[in-house]
């Protein structure tokens, strides 16, 4: 896999945006519907009873863990066709599909992306796609929002990821940029033993958060900050140059 030159987050951007993601987490706060919706697909992984996912007895708490944890991240808003057209029975399918996968994508994380282990995401994501229907172009936000909360094993591609990361689409190249971020971050990210949150008691369980969910929180923060700082300076010189939008009382 050719490598890519990273020009993104450093070491101290990188410890900054994870501290205060997890300052942010608490029992009762959005960031933790990730470890709640992990927590619960981790463990029919574990328990090596995956098919269960998508039986009579699970498969309507199945598509609730997923569809609560994607719409507090924000893919049931707008425009999206998962609001205009989805109710949570529509995700029947998709968790189907995710019964029927392959138990090595909850193995995979960042540092162990090569050839083939990419290869294995990228069909993950036709996967997705597909049980989703093509025909609603599923956005590669939405995609690895998916597989994030299921499998941990990709960042999620949201706005403020791509603008801290410059990776634009969910593929090869890019999971190759996130890799190398990961090389030259190896100790950084591996001295945070991070833990997600039990539902029912809001105490850390054993079930660690992977690199690739490191590398999430850590995108996400830089890139929010990033954007806030665009604003900033976009509002500084419109008020600079008199452009600034009109109040009318």
């Amino acid at each position: 896999m050719k490598k890519t030159k990273v020009r993104i987050m450093n070491k101290k951007d990188n410890k900054d945006a994870i501290k205060s993601y997890i300052n942010e987490r608490k029992p009762n706060n959005r960031y933790a519907s990730f470890d709640y919706c992990y927590n619960y697909f981790y463990n029919f992984y574990k328990s090596n009873s995956l098919k269960k996912l998508a039986n009579d007895e699970n498969l309507e708490q199945s598509c609730l863990q997923l569809g609560f944890y994607l719409a507090s991240w924000g893919m049931m808003r707008g425009s999206t066709f998962m609001l205009k057209k989805y109710s949570l029975r529509n995700l029947g399918k998709l968790i189907k599909a995710i019964s029927e996968m392959k138990r090595k994508l909850w193995e995979i994380d960042v540092d162990s992306y090569d050839e083939g282990n990419i290869k294995l995401l990228l069909e993950c994501k036709e996967k997705i796609k597909v049980a989703l229907g093509k025909n609603n172009n599923p956005s590669d936000t939405l995609v690895t929002k998916i597989m994030l909360g299921v499998f941990a094993n990709v960042p999620a591609f949201d706005q403020n990821f791509k603008k801290a990361m410059k990776a634009y689409k969910f593929d090869e190249k890019s999971l190759g940029k996130i890799k190398e971020l990961y090389d030259k971050n190896e100790k950084l990210f591996e001295s945070f033993k991070i833990r997600t949150i039990d539902f029912k008691t809001g105490k850390e369980t054993d079930i660690r958060y992977t690199n690739a969910k490191l590398i999430d929180m850590a995108g996400f923060e830089h890139g929010k900050k990033l954007i806030e700082r665009k604003k900033g300076k976009r509002k500084k010189k419109e008020i600079r140059t008199g452009n600034a939008p009109s109040i009318h009382l």
